[in-house]
């Protein structure tokens, strides 16, 4: 009796594991949302980790107004982002809300039918023009909500600069005249280096208006009247290549982590990047005092400030959760959100009035306002395959490994150019 009891207690357990596994895979859907009413969960893609607890607090305030549409913000190492989304899109899948690379490249999902057109979105007309451009596909429909307006700029160590007597330059001998003062000094001048290709078109954004001008170019170029190989831009791969002398040891190995650290440990004295890395450099090092300076330019004119629309955030157009990502993206759209989004993350947000407190922000608002020059790569040659951006990322890595010529990096921007901009049939 014994026996059979304990046969039957053993049954009794297998059965009561058995059902406990049928329970949890009957409710896998709620469960894997962390959602105990059963619930979607509506998902945010995004390349930006580091903003990861500022979207905490935006989707709390957008919960006040929605208490019942849950968000999960999940973001993707930003050199994966692109791959990552990719492949999910191809699948049918991927989040419910895309950011979206600005200008050509995120309209490139558009064409592949991936994004829902947002045209009738509540709140879209509050953009410019200029800002709803970076969102706006060939066949003239709206596919995303702006995020931010981006500058890029010189960032430096005021200590730094105090201790070695130095100033914010005006002119382009003045600056070089600092990066030699501080390399003769033994400070590493500027902190970048030439294993991610990104950093070098940003970097070349920020210098090569200093040398072939700003809006006056730039609309020469994009009318076919000028080319690549033009002594005005050629003299600004002249200008890239000049100044690897100032960049770190090894900077052949080193990428955005590397030259970051560099700056935040006041390793080096100034930093070309965007706008962004204000808020992730404080959060770095708390007693960083920065500063930031417009490019003075080589030939007489006003420094520059290089100036674009950052990404969107578009649609899924393959999302069962439509409707409540719309609710979010016109929440993107009001003040609420824009004052939020600056005072949270240091950035200059699309919405237009929005007044920031933070003082270096508003100064390169400012900034960007009186200096602006557009960054002429990812505004107007960011297509082709690969494309002219992409093309002068890796052209430039080969010009400092000592491969080729500045010249020999403008011939293969203008044979690339010529497969698909028009002015240049």
């Amino acid at each position: 009796m014994k026996r059979w009891f304990s046969l039957f207690l053993g049954v009794l357990l297998l059965l009561s594991l058995a059902l406990a596994g049928c329970n949890s895979t009957g409710g896998s859907d709620s469960d894997s949302n962390g959602d105990d009413s059963g619930g979607d969960i509506l998902t945010i893609g995004s390349w930006r980790t580091e903003d990861k607890a500022a979207y905490d607090k935006i989707i709390e305030a957008f919960n006040e107004e929605h208490p019942d549409i849950k968000i999960e913000f999940k973001p993707s190492k930003n050199t994966e982002y692109d791959t990552i989304l990719n492949t999910a899109l191809q699948s049918g899948e991927g989040p419910d809300i895309i950011q979206l690379r600005p200008y050509a490249p995120g309209m490139e999902l558009a064409k592949a039918g991936y994004l829902e057109p947002l045209d009738d979105l509540e709140g879209i007309d509050t953009f410019t023009d200029d800002t709803i451009s970076a969102a706006t596909s060939e066949d003239g429909k709206i596919y995303g909500v702006p995020l931010s307006l981006n500058s890029a700029q010189m960032f430096y160590n005021k200590k730094i600069f105090k201790e070695h007597g130095l100033e914010e330059p005006k002119t382009w001998d003045e600056f070089i005249d600092l990066n030699e003062k501080l390399k003769s000094e033994g400070v590493t001048p500027i902190a970048l280096g030439t294993k991610e290709g990104w950093l070098l078109s940003l970097a070349h954004a920020i210098v090569g208006p200093a040398h072939y001008g700003a809006g006056e170019f730039v609309e020469q170029i994009t009318s076919g009247d000028k080319t690549f190989t033009s002594d005005e831009f050629v003299s600004s791969l002249d200008a890239m290549d000049e100044l690897k002398k100032y960049f770190p040891d090894n900077y052949e190995g080193l990428g955005m982590e590397d030259i970051r650290t560099l700056f935040f440990t006041e390793e080096a004295a100034m930093f070309p990047l965007g706008s962004w890395e204000i808020e992730v450099l404080r959060e770095m090092n708390p007693e960083l005092e920065l500063g930031f300076f417009p490019m003075p330019s080589a030939e007489g004119n006003e420094p520059t400030m290089t100036t674009w629309v950052d990404g969107s955030y578009g649609i899924n157009a393959n999302s069962k959760n439509k409707e409540d990502a719309k609710k979010f993206l016109e929440f993107m759209t009001t003040e609420k959100f824009a004052k939020l989004f600056s005072d949270e993350l240091a950035r200059i947000p699309a919405v237009p009035g929005v007044q920031t407190e933070d003082e270096l922000v508003t100064a390169m608002a400012e900034a960007s306002n009186t200096n602006s020059t557009p960054y002429m790569m990812l505004v107007h040659f960011n297509k082709g395959n690969p494309t002219t951006k992409a093309t002068l990322e890796t052209e430039l890595q080969g010009m400092y490994l000592g491969k080729q010529s500045p010249e020999d990096v403008a011939e293969k921007l203008q044979g690339n150019a010529e497969t698909y901009f028009d002015p240049f049939q």
